[in-house]
């Protein structure tokens, strides 16, 4: 189960990416449609929230992309840190930490005062990707002490 999740945090930002290419060069249309719709059953795909690439949007917004890469390096550090098999730190708080970031770029875009870039949506969403990732696996991986 700890790999099937490690390899999944990994793939779906490359599957994103692969669908991205494709729809940029007119290539595999049904893989990067079914891609696409993959991806608005949990991403609203607003174009104005989103990275351009060649005036294609890509396959989810920037608050979700950066929640995806995040959740890709949290996976590999969390595969690496298994092998030392020392336990995890208390999660809870460091989960609380890492959403301060997304909490502010929220309340920031409901308030109506500020206009907040995709990038800054998506710099903002890397420590909670990372770190859900980490717990996740870690988790997964039985370590009784990952999330107190």
């Amino acid at each position: 189960m700890v790999r099937v999740l490690i390899v999944a945090a990994i793939a779906w930002p490359a599957l994103l990416g692969g669908a991205l290419a494709a729809r940029v060069h007119d290539a595999a249309p049904v893989v990067a449609g079914v891609i696409y719709l993959s991806a608005s059953r949990v991403c609203h795909q607003r174009p104005e929230r989103s990275f351009q690439w060649d005036a294609v949007s890509w396959p989810v917004c920037g608050r979700c992309a950066g929640l995806y890469v995040g959740g890709a390096a949290g996976a590999i550090v969390a595969a690496f840190s298994l092998r030392r098999r020392r336990p995890a730190p208390r999660m809870v708080s460091w989960l609380a930490v890492a959403a301060i970031p997304t909490a502010i770029t929220v309340v920031l875009e409901w308030t109506g005062g500020v206009a907040v870039t995709s990038a800054a949506r998506a710099a903002a969403a890397l420590p909670l990707g990372a770190l859900v990732a980490f717990v996740l696996i870690r988790t997964a991986a039985g370590s009784s002490r990952a999330i107190e």
